[in-house]
């Protein structure tokens, strides 16, 4: 009886182990972001683009800017620390969070709009940063990931050469706020590098 009893207990904890593993195999993998990096380099004929009318761009703390070159010409790029977040690897997905910010300032006029606290959503495929002064946060750059190399590892995960795009809001935001026209939607701004680590 005892033998017979045990055998049944048996059976039905294989079963419940094969009718619950295909879930648990489905069940997309998440990370816990720690640290890294992300930098944004400026397509240098924006940034000519951008300084010809007058618009300064400011990195602001604790970002930190650097001078560059891409394909010979001299442009800026911005590096920021990531704070936190959490990613899929199957699918790729998620969120890195940053701090710092990018300022935009009419030298003309003196009027400027600050976007900070940068998120980079994976899931939504943009990076979106919040109007300094305020509570609002708006979406900034869509993320073109054709052009992306993406390598995972244990540790960590690195995306290079993803294209930035500015959105509608942002290029509206902008050129309302500044009192400029130089702003698109659309607009192919740069890249991005991201490193987050786990």
């Amino acid at each position: 009886m005892t033998r017979t009893v045990l055998a049944a207990a048996a059976a039905s904890a294989v079963t419940a182990l094969v009718i619950a593993a295909p879930t648990a195999s489905a069940a997309p993998h998440t990370v816990h972001v720690k640290g890294g990096h992300t930098s944004v380099t400026v397509a240098p004929a924006v940034a000519k683009a951008l300084l010809s009318n007058g618009i300064a761009p400011l990195v602001t703390r604790p970002g930190k800017p650097s001078a560059t070159t891409v394909g010979h010409q001299p442009t800026l790029k911005a590096t920021y620390p990531v704070t936190g977040g959490s990613l899929t690897t199957s699918p790729l997905g998620g969120t890195i969070k940053h701090t710092g910010g990018l300022k935009f300032t009419n030298v003309f006029n003196g009027r400027s709009l600050e976007v900070k606290n940068f998120t980079i959503d994976l899931t939504q495929g943009r990076l979106t940063g919040r109007v300094a002064g305020t509570t609002t946060r708006v979406p900034v750059f869509k993320l073109d990931l054709s052009t992306a190399h993406v390598k995972l590892t244990q540790h960590g995960a690195d995306a290079t050469n993803v294209t930035l795009k500015l959105t509608k809001e942002a290029a509206g935001a902008l050129n309302t706020t500044l009192k400029t026209g130089v702003f698109s939607a659309g607009l192919t701004v740069g890249t991005a590098d991201t490193h987050p680590r786990f």
